[in-house]
């Protein structure tokens, strides 16, 4: 790619993530419903075509929202990374990632605007859950999957074992931060936390500890 053309790439990209942060603390701030194009374009300037381009409309600003959120979580289990690794290894790695996606600013506005709002905007709800949360078991069940095959873990259903796993990092602690109980956790906080929720996951309450 040439050289003003990877700079006009870069240009391009920096500004969808602008528009992207900016959606998110006004989605958290005035709630997907009371949310407009023209509020996020009043924090981020520009006009409505660009957004309307980049992104169709509203909803699908959010769900792009959302949809690259999981993005960034699922890069920690592409097969080029954990190929070679044992499947505690890439827990660790796939649980960082976990954790400091569901603790950003970005994803913690989503949450706060998407609860109130998913009685009335089911397709809405459903969007977030397939490209979010539902994304991030779907592939960790295929890791299991094939740490099954290799005969390092046995266990009968991959996938109810994923949500499991998922669902540990959206606990009381992620639920304080939501409610804004609590500020996100320090990074000795957060390393805590996934290394004693992969421990759990592999070794049970009785075996528990830092990952082997």
């Amino acid at each position: 790619m040439a050289p003003t053309a990877r700079a006009r790439r870069s240009s391009q990209d920096d500004r969808r993530a602008a528009i992207l942060d900016a959606a998110a603390e006004v989605f958290f701030e005035q709630g997907y419903a009371a949310t407009s194009i023209d509020a996020i374009i009043e924090r981020i300037g520009g006009s409505k075509r660009n957004i309307y381009n980049e992104f169709g409309n509203k909803e699908g600003l959010f769900t792009a929202l959302v949809s690259e959120s999981a993005d960034t979580a699922l890069a920690a289990l592409s097969v080029e990374k954990f190929k070679g690794r044992d499947l505690a290894g890439i827990l660790l790695e796939f649980g960082r990632r976990l954790m400091e996606i569901y603790m950003s600013p970005a994803l913690i506005g989503v949450y706060r605007s998407i609860m109130p709002e998913a009685l009335r905007f089911p397709e809405l709800a459903k969007d977030f859950y397939d490209k979010g949360p539902g994304r991030a078991s779907d592939r960790l069940a295929e890791v299991l999957e094939d740490a099954k095959a290799r005969g390092e873990i046995h266990i009968g259903d991959c996938h109810a074992a994923a949500d499991h796993f998922v669902g540990m990092f959206r606990d009381n602690l992620h639920l304080k931060v939501v409610l804004g109980l609590r500020s996100p956790p320090s990074p000795t906080e957060a390393e805590a936390a996934v290394v004693s929720a992969i421990g759990i996951f592999l070794h049970g309450i009785y075996g528990a500890g830092r990952p082997q």
